[in-house]
């Protein structure tokens, strides 16, 4: 069975928070959220909410953008690549007005629901 995302997340935080020499406690303290709550997110028992992950994510110090990465990398299948098609509107170049570029990504379905027309006529 594939690793779900709240095992991930919790996965990634706990490690995070044990390379810091932290405990439960002074994290919990800091992002304002009870001992046991943040124990059950990080063995992957719970579903952190967006607002309950940015205040762990600001407690620990890091970015809730590069935890995000990391989780999406670990739940990659191994040998599996992302997949970038086409390019938005704006092509490889950046809107003048946020400086962002546009760029779609695309992640493919799982090879048993890749065939369509097989759906389609059952």
């Amino acid at each position: 069975m594939a690793m779900l995302l709240r095992e991930a997340l919790g996965d990634s935080l706990r490690r995070v928070r044990t390379q810091q020499g932290r405990t439960l406690r002074e994290v919990s303290t800091g992002a304002r959220v009870s001992l046991g709550y943040l124990s059950e997110v990080e063995r992957g028992q719970k579903e952190a909410s967006s607002e309950l992950l940015a205040a762990i994510c600001d407690a620990l110090d890091v970015e809730i953008a590069d935890l995000l990465l990391e989780v999406g990398s670990a739940m990659r299948p191994a040998g599996a690549e992302p997949v970038v098609v086409g390019a938005g509107p704006l092509g490889d170049t950046a809107d003048a007005e946020t400086g962002l570029s546009a760029t779609k990504v695309v992640i493919p379905a799982p090879p048993a629901r890749r065939d369509t027309t097989a759906l389609a006529a059952a």
